[in-house]
């Protein structure tokens, strides 16, 4: 079975503003085009792809155009997507048994999305990618200058539709040539349905988006930050917390600086409850286990050392991971000392150690009201929430 592809990259993404074409909007430093052709480039059922740009890219196609391992010819839109989607079937080959049509603004279908639809569509001759629903919708009309609620739909019988949509090639071409652009439709398979077929479903992907506005395009940032095969936030947040028990004859320290008191915090290193909780906010975080895996008070090489390394140890891990912190809350629980004295002091340093300003630090005093250790000075406990951004590059594994 030959299979071609058509990106339909036509348009000029109005609705997103700006001056720059939406198909040539980056997302981790690729365009929106160049991934949306990725995944079928790689695709092992696709063995052709045909690119349609309008006139003003045509003229001048991208590079990436001209690495891809799939043959791809490029073809100038037309004014409507009914256009360049005829422009597209007038150039796949003599050869072609299926075609799949996907819209460039959708840039994370995966290849085992492409490969359901298609083998579908080998059977039935018609079959597109669809999401359920599952808010309740509501049909409405308009009355003067009002919306007014009609219906409400069974959403058991509603699904989004998604691209890619792939036909037998027959099928595609009987149904345009029976329409001829006699009504705007925002896919080919409303053309087919209206042409008599039958078209099936195949499970879509709540992944593959399609950027339309802004708030499309800030999503599809987020996303397009991946680690291991899978999608995750650019921004992530992990949760620290820790107690130590105050005993005569030591230093205290928290975040790094030394304050004057009879009593200081008990533990292998320095015992800085601050750090500590930073530490494992941050790890928490960047999903890299704790500060107890990674300095464990069983090895002397941790004896008594200061918190502030660690944490320095702790930035460096996780700039290795692409991460770097966004910003640091803290929150320390204790009868004394006041944290407002030192507030100003212990930013400094916590902010130097993770190589970021002091503005991104902030930290916060509260007692425990004589409850419990806490409450009877007996301890120090601290909470501490991290947020982590996640950067374009890479190394090694991470991707």
């Amino acid at each position: 079975m030959f299979v071609s592809a058509i990106i339909a990259a036509g348009g000029r993404g109005e609705r997103l503003g700006g001056d720059v074409f939406k198909q040539l909007r980056k997302l981790n430093g690729s365009t929106v085009l160049e991934l949306s052709i990725k995944s079928f480039d790689e695709s092992a059922c696709i063995n052709e792809i045909v690119v349609v740009l309008p006139s003003e890219l045509f003229d001048s196609p991208p590079d990436f155009l001209e690495s891809t391992k799939t043959t791809i010819r490029v073809v100038k839109g037309g004014r409507k997507r009914h256009d360049s989607v005829k422009a597209g079937l007038e150039v796949v080959s003599e050869k072609s048994d299926v075609v799949v049509i996907h819209d460039a603004a959708r840039p994370f279908c995966t290849t085992d999305l492409i490969e359901k639809t298609v083998k579908e569509a080998s059977i039935s001759g018609a079959a597109i990618a669809a999401v359920p629903v599952f808010d309740t919708v509501k049909k409405i009309y308009r009355r003067e200058e009002v919306s007014v609620i009609g219906s409400t739909l069974n959403r058991d019988e509603i699904v989004l539709a998604q691209t890619p949509q792939a036909f037998r090639i027959g099928i595609i071409r009987d149904a345009i040539a029976q329409d001829q652009g006699k009504r705007e439709t925002s896919d080919e398979a409303a053309i087919v349905e209206r042409s008599g077929h039958e078209v099936h479903i195949v499970s879509g992907d709540p992944c593959n988006i399609k950027i339309t506005t802004v708030s499309d395009l800030r999503r599809a940032k987020a996303m397009s930050e991946s680690r291991d095969g899978e999608f995750f936030p650019g921004v992530r947040v992990g949760v620290g917390y820790d107690l130590h028990r105050l005993v005569a004859g030591r230093r205290l320290i928290l975040g790094g600086i030394e304050i004057p008191s009879q009593v200081g915090l008990l533990g292998h290193s320095d015992a800085d409850v601050v750090c500590h909780a930073v530490s494992d906010a941050i790890l928490g975080a960047a999903n890299a286990g704790d500060i107890g895996q990674m300095f464990p008070d069983d090895d002397h090489k941790w004896k008594d050392v200061s918190s502030i390394k660690l944490l320095q140890e702790i930035r460096d891990v996780i700039s290795k991971q692409g991460f770097e912190v966004g910003n640091i809350d803290i929150v320390v629980v204790a009868e004394r000392p006041k944290i407002s004295s030192f507030s100003d002091a212990i930013k400094q340093c916590v902010a130097e150690a993770l190589s970021i300003k002091p503005f991104q630090v902030s930290i916060k005093g509260k007692t425990n009201e004589g409850v419990d250790a806490v409450g009877r000075g007996e301890a120090i406990a601290v909470h501490a929430i991290a947020s982590l951004i996640c950067r374009r590059e890479r190394s090694g594994d991470e991707g």
